[in-house]
This record gives structure tokens, sequence and C-alpha cells, in this order.
């Protein structure tokens, strides 16, 4: 009896046990979703985004035309939150796999001198906008909707 009554209070505690922890990305060639988001310091926020166009953006194309990305959105909230939780972009990007996700792209370089000739003033505008950047992280999420029946 002790045995069963074990065995039955662990089948209820497993569901809480497991939703804790994230849920694991797919299969290693499946996409792998990440969002990354920015907050800004107040007031800057267009500069900063004027500068992630024109010197961050025009990368992450790059990487959709090689076929790393599948996808890059950005989006900004349509309302305001509190200043803790406040962030003023969220930029995400569905790779072609979890590991174009976690590798850094061994052509970055020679891209940046490519779109970006004037090298002094790319990395001069690059410093401007980590400079009035606030906060910034990166969030791997999983897509766990239930298929459909």
């Amino acid at each position: 009896m002790k045995t069963l009554l074990s065995a039955v209070l662990l089948l209820l505690a497993a569901p809480s046990t497991f939703a804790q922890g994230a849920p694991p990305q797919g299969a290693p060639n499946t996409p792998y979703v990440m969002e990354y988001y920015y907050k800004v310091q107040w007031g800057h926020q267009q500069e900063f985004l004027n500068l992630f166009l024109k010197n961050h953006y025009p990368l992450l194309e790059k990487r959709i035309e090689s076929g790393d990305f599948l996808s890059v959105k950005i989006d900004t909230p349509s309302n305001h939150m509190t200043e803790d939780s406040r962030w003023d972009y969220r930029v995400t990007i569905t790779f072609k796999n979890s590991t174009v996700a976690t590798t850094s792209n061994p052509k970055e370089e020679e891209e940046v001198k490519k779109l970006f000739p004037d090298q002094t003033t790319y990395r001069r505008e690059e410093q401007r906008r980590f400079e009035i950047l606030l906060a910034h992280w990166d969030i791997p999420v999983s897509n766990i909707t239930p298929a459909k029946k």
C-alpha cells in the first residue's frame, strides 16, 4: 500500500516538477528561436533604433540571405509598462537550427567590412548604440502549442 501511495504521489508531483524548467528546443535540425530584448536610456529610443537599423540590421539580413536565419522580426510594445519591466525593442530571430544560434558567424568581420567601408564611423556609431543601452537580454523560446488533433 505504501508503494502504491508513493507512486501516486510521485505521478501527481511530476508535472509540477517538470514545469519548473524551460522546455527544450526541438531536434538538432529544426528551427531555433531566440528573443533579444533591448532597454534604452529614456528619450534615446529613436536614436538607438536608427543606429540598430543602420549598423546591425543589414548584418541580420545577410544571415537571412545565407540561409542561417529563417526570419528576423522587430517589435516594440504598444503601451507603457513599469520601469523595472520595461523593454523598448524585441528582436526575434528564427535560426536554421540550434548550432547556428549558438555558434559565432565566421564571416561576420568580413561582412562588416564590406557593408561598412568607413570603419571609423561604424565603430563610433556602434559604441554610441551601446552607450545608450541600459540593458540587453536574450531568451531562447520554445513553442509548446499542442499539435492539432
